[in-house]
């Protein structure tokens, strides 16, 4: 099972806007050192949706190489068209990763059967591990936790990565599944809260600058110690909310840049992160020691 702090990682890119290959396996190396769980490539926080075809199954390759099994990798492989989530799945089996994690179709916003059948189409065109994905904040599409248990049942859909931040729907999709399938958050603010009411894990974007105060805080909360992971995670609470001021990964990008992860730079349409919000951004790495 995917567990603890999961990072959903930054791509590094050139100014020509190709990925910077050598400041991306410097990051992989920083992780390994500092206690991450695992990493996804290419997910939201990569600017998979600026990806071509071509340069996702490309970073998902070289990903793996780069990693050499240190840590186990998932790659990012939705879309809102099935066959691209097909193919993109398939380049994940053929680069070697753990998983794949799928994001709800963004835009053209399917029923819950719409869901099912998508996901279970993907489930059975590839063989690897799968994880959901329901973020609605940045897809106008909800899945239900009855949608969710249905899809549980598929053999290769092993987990969620739920995205609303609610407890309650924590709860209510813990009691239609298995121990065994995983349920992770995409909320870094409510990672604490979600993991001591039963959950497992978070695929974060906090911890791309603080990977070891992150997991730290997971494994206090894995343990049921609440006090200490509660302390935890005030430390990082402000990062938390800075990291999100702008549309993710715009305040990352510009994070790690600061620490000293290559250039700054974002595709289009992502845009530099304010000027009006670099300081106290940067007072908060200072403060949580990122820099």
């Amino acid at each position: 099972m995917f567990k603890g702090s999961i990072v959903a990682l930054v791509t590094p890119m050139l100014g020509n806007g190709e990925v910077d290959f050598s400041q991306l396996e410097a990051l992989i190396d920083f992780h390994v050192r500092e206690g991450t769980e695992a990493l996804v490539i290419a997910g939201t926080t990569g600017e998979s949706a600026t990806l071509s075809p071509d340069e996702h199954c490309d970073l998902l390759h070289k990903s793996y190489e780069m990693i050499k099994q240190r840590l186990p990798m998932i790659a990012g492989t939705g879309a809102n068209s099935t066959t691209e989530a097909i193919e993109l799945t398939k380049c994940a089996k053929s680069s070697r990763a753990d998983a794949a994690l799928l994001v709800t179709p963004y835009y053209n916003k399917p029923t819950q059967k719409g869901l099912v059948l998508h996901h279970q189409a993907i489930a059975s065109a590839v063989d690897i591990a799968q994880i959901l994905y329901n973020v609605p904040g940045r897809t106008a599409c909800d899945m239900q936790a009855d949608t969710v248990a249905e899809l549980a049942k598929v053999g290769n859909i092993v987990g969620i990565k739920e995205a609303t931040g609610s407890m309650e729907r924590l709860a209510d999709i813990k009691r239609q599944v298995d121990d065994s399938f995983a349920l992770l958050t995409g909320d870094d603010s409510t990672t604490c809260e979600f993991i001591l009411n039963g959950g497992h894990g978070a695929i974060s974007v906090t911890a791309n600058v603080v990977p070891s105060k992150m997991a730290n805080m997971c494994q206090l909360a894995l343990q049921g110690k609440a006090a200490e992971a509660r302390d935890a995670d005030a430390e990082i609470a402000e990062l938390h909310r800075l990291l999100f001021i702008e549309s993710n990964p715009i305040p990352v990008k510009w994070a790690v840049s600061q620490m000293g992860f290559g250039e700054l730079n974002l595709r289009l349409p992502m845009t530099v992160l304010d000027e009006k919000f670099q300081p106290p951004l940067q007072q908060a790495l200072a403060d949580c020691g990122a820099i």
